[in-house]
């Protein structure tokens, strides 16, 4: 574990599981909106936050400056991804134990940005938490998703989103989370203050005050997409709390996210470089 007692204040704070995800040659490797954000936020100079749920099934090599607040359990939320000419299909074979407030350190909860990340339904009563001073923001795909009897993993519609979006600072979710119904993404934009909306290669677009801008991305060789956006979800709830400005953090996280689906898995999360070179260009 990445802990360091007795725990130190976080500049962010991210909630949610820490995943196993089989891979077709049925090596296992760490994922999850957790791992990719908490990561993101580290390289952005950040002091991070880990509160998760999470087994032995991978070692957490997180580097120093990541504290890691694990409840054990015995095995981790875990996911298999097939890929098939008709796209991905995903299967859930094994889900860890709900996080609650009793699972956060009470040093933590003042924490000056709070991101939930739930992977599979997770996390959801800590919406509810009056966050002290803190942005919260919101990835919701594992509220949007359900799975069958065998795993096999489908969308649903967010059942709770008119009583959470109004409590959230801000929300990141990607136009497949929707199935690109434009008009859900419409209606959910008027119950938040601040709504993120990634589009993959064609870049993101942000709704703020009933206004709605496009921010496109530089061309890159995609590799694996996988991460994409949660590294965005973290660049651009830093940034939209260092400048109070969803403009500057959607073209911001826009460009930085950009570059990861250039690299496999956790390598993608972004350099120092490609930071500083992002905030050049977007100044």
């Amino acid at each position: 574990m990445s802990v360091v007692l007795p725990l130190q204040p976080v500049d962010y704070l991210v909630i949610g599981h820490l995943v196993c995800d089989l891979l077709p040659t049925q090596e296992k490797r760490l994922g999850g909106t957790v791992a990719y954000s908490a990561l993101t936020a580290h390289a952005l100079g950040l002091r991070v936050g880990v509160v998760t749920v999470f087994g032995e099934e991978l070692p957490l090599n997180f580097p120093p400056g990541i504290q890691v607040w694990n409840t054990a359990t015995d095995r981790s939320t875990t996911f298999e991804n097939l890929y098939t000419p008709q796209g991905r299909v995903q299967f859930v074979h094994h889900v860890a134990p709900d996080i609650t407030l009793a699972h956060v350190p009470e040093i933590w909860r003042r924490a000056p940005i709070v991101h939930l990340g739930p992977v599979a339904q997770e996390a959801k009563l800590l919406v509810n938490v009056p966050w002290s001073g803190s942005i919260l923001g919101l990835t919701p795909q594992g509220w949007m998703r359900a799975w069958d009897e065998q795993g096999r993993v489908r969308p649903v519609p967010w059942a709770e989103a008119e009583k959470m979006l109004p409590k959230a600072g801000a929300v990141v979710l990607s136009v497949e989370d929707v199935g690109g119904d434009e008009g859900e993404i419409e209606r959910l934009s008027a119950l938040t203050p601040v709504l993120a909306v990634t589009e993959g290669a064609s870049g993101a677009r942000v709704y703020w005050h009933g206004d709605s801008r496009r921010f496109s991305v530089p061309v890159q060789e995609e590799v694996d997409a996988t991460g994409a956006g949660d590294i965005f979800a973290a660049a651009f709830f830093w940034r939209l709390y260092v400048t109070r400005d969803p403009w500057a953090a959607g073209r911001f996280a826009a460009h930085l996210a950009s570059f990861s689906v250039t690299r496999v898995g956790l390598a993608g999360v972004p350099t120092r470089e490609e930071i500083q070179s992002c905030l050049v260009e977007v100044l």
